[in-house]
């Protein structure tokens, strides 16, 4: 099931799969996110490394809000990976998680 992770995630982009979640959400399933400056003058407020049961390396981050946001505030977050097939995969294992 899908875990955070330290491995690297260079080379991941966004292959037009997203999750509708919160900020808390995503905390209480997976934990801290890695990067977290939610003060909306970046493009990205909040990112998370994870990986797939199968050891895949995935991102789950919100793209251009250009705002903070709130934490109990429904967004869809981008899923990003190598493979397009991965981001798939990886979002029905944070379905299956409760998101």
């Amino acid at each position: 099931m899908a875990k955070l992770s330290k491995r690297s995630a260079d080379g991941t982009s966004f292959h037009g799969v997203e999750i509708r979640t919160s900020v808390n959400q995503l905390k209480k399933l997976l934990g801290n996110p890695q990067c977290e400056n939610n003060s909306g003058d970046d493009k990205v407020n909040f990112d998370w490394t994870c990986e797939t049961e199968d050891g895949d390396v995935f991102t789950i981050y919100d793209w251009k809000e250009y705002r903070p946001l709130g934490k109990n505030e429904m967004i869809d977050f981008h899923i990003g990976s190598h493979k397009g097939y991965v981001s798939t995969f990886a979002k029905k294992e944070l379905q299956k998680l409760g998101l």
